[in-house]
């Protein structure tokens, strides 16, 4: 049995990339309260691995916190969009990528205390990069990498984007093993 109740619910704002979802509940207690859900589309971060053995990041300006992060490709599921295809899209227009084998590796939640949003994982090997396709928000530049470096600045905090690191983290076991 779930401990709360919904009572009510609506969409108080929405944008293209997400919405706020107001809902009201029935408190485990028995008092009445207000819950604010962000309603975002499932998500995928890619983690690349080039023919040559190395990782890709992407170093990426974010406005919201006014600083550069290093990150893996990533973006949102379309609608009608397999989360397959969304990876491959995601990572011909960030970084121009295209890959042999794309694996699913898992999902996570990515910020299950205010959000809906399921990520999904995927390790993309044998890329050939290209030029990419960016949106005129994204501001980027990409950064090759080993696969021992890339574990390390997810593991000592110098990669900052939390789901970034977490992906690469799940991927560790698979690409230590193609590192040879």
């Amino acid at each position: 049995m779930k401990p709360y109740k919904t009572t009510a619910s609506r969409i108080v704002w929405s944008s293209p990339w997400y919405r706020i979802r107001q809902d009201e509940l029935l408190l485990p207690d028995g008092s009445s309260g207000v819950y604010n859900v962000v309603e975002k589309p499932p998500a995928v971060w890619i983690v690349p691995l080039t023919l040559a053995g190395k990782v890709v990041l992407i170093r990426n300006y974010r406005y919201t916190v006014d600083d550069w992060c290093l990150e893996i490709p990533a973006g949102s599921q379309q609608p009608q969009q397999r989360l397959a295809e969304t990876a491959a899209q995601e990572l011909r227009e960030e970084i121009g990528g295209v890959a042999r084998n794309l694996a699913y590796v898992g999902q996570f939640y990515t910020a299950n205390g205010i959000c809906n949003e399921i990520s999904h994982v995927f390790l993309a090997t044998g890329v050939t990069l290209g030029p990419p396709s960016r949106e005129p928000t994204e501001v980027m530049e990409t950064r090759q990498v080993s696969v021992s470096e890339a574990l390390h600045l997810a593991a000592t905090n110098q990669i900052s984007d939390g789901p970034s690191a977490l992906a690469l983290l799940l991927c560790a076991e698979r690409l230590r093993a193609l590192d040879g």
